[in-house]
């Protein structure tokens, strides 16, 4: 807890319903927080979410002047009819970002994006590993369906599991997490030289540095050179026009790239 409180300070939360009990930290120590309904954690370990309580979960945390969004319920690997069910039952309009699963329809995405302020892309399926060549190339047909003339998404966009530099920095998230801090703190052998950092909670803020050290891109570039870049977006990657926070929780971390 002595780690997570020292990377979440001043930096954006995203808290999983799956360890709800650290949302208190968050609410805390960070400048804002979002909650996730832990289905991954759940479908991963084979568990069933008790929707009921999650419902509860957000209306408490809800009024928090810290809170930002809300995942709202979806099943992993389900059918879209499935989950277009979890979005009529979701019972705090407006503070709810739904997900769209890559294996879905563009018809579907394109629907999401119109009807909601932001949106949630979640790999699944045989796009279920973020960043591969097959993600890659379907995700690219994605921002082509959500993105106007000048390449912005008419919604904002949240990468589940998509923090990765070398993944977020191609694309025009507003915000992404994933699970890099909280799985490679605790692993020793990856921290080994003259300089190791002498703590956990050390080598959490060093990750976070890395982190926040790359910027989202301002805009959709299929073609990412210069020359065909508009060229404020070659201004935000270079002066850091995105306000971007990261931390690790619960296994999670989230940086905020408004």
């Amino acid at each position: 807890m002595e780690a997570a409180a020292a990377v979440w300070k001043g930096r954006h939360a995203f808290v999983s319903y799956a360890a709800p009990n650290q949302v208190v930290i968050a609410a805390e120590v960070c400048q804002t927080f979002a909650l996730d309904n832990g289905a991954f954690s759940a479908w991963r370990s084979g568990k069933t979410t008790n929707w009921i309580g999650y419902y509860r979960w957000v209306a408490n945390w809800g009024r928090h002047p810290g809170f930002d969004f809300a995942i709202i319920p979806d099943v992993i690997g389900g059918t879209e009819k499935e989950n277009d069910t979890l979005l009529t039952e979701w019972p705090h309009k407006g503070a709810g970002v739904p997900v769209w699963h890559l294996h879905e329809s563009f018809l579907r995405l394109r629907r999401l994006a119109e009807e909601y302020p932001r949106i949630a892309f979640g790999s699944s399926g045989e796009f279920s590993n973020p960043g591969s060549t097959v993600w890659r190339n379907h995700i690219a047909k994605a921002f082509d369906e959500i993105t106007d003339s000048d390449g912005l998404p008419i919604t904002k966009i949240h990468g589940l599991r998509m923090l990765n530099p070398s993944v977020f920095c191609d694309y025009p998230f507003s915000s992404a997490d994933s699970t890099n801090i909280a799985r490679n703190i605790g692993i020793d052998k990856s921290w080994k030289g003259t300089y190791t950092p002498a703590s956990k909670a050390m080598r959490g803020l060093v990750m976070a540095e890395r982190i926040e050290a790359t910027n989202a891109a301002g805009a959709w570039v299929r073609d990412r050179t210069e020359a065909k870049r508009p060229w404020w977006v070659n201004f935000r990657c270079n002066f850091g026009g995105m306000e971007k926070h990261s931390c690790g929780i619960c296994g999670s971390d989230c940086a905020d790239l408004k």
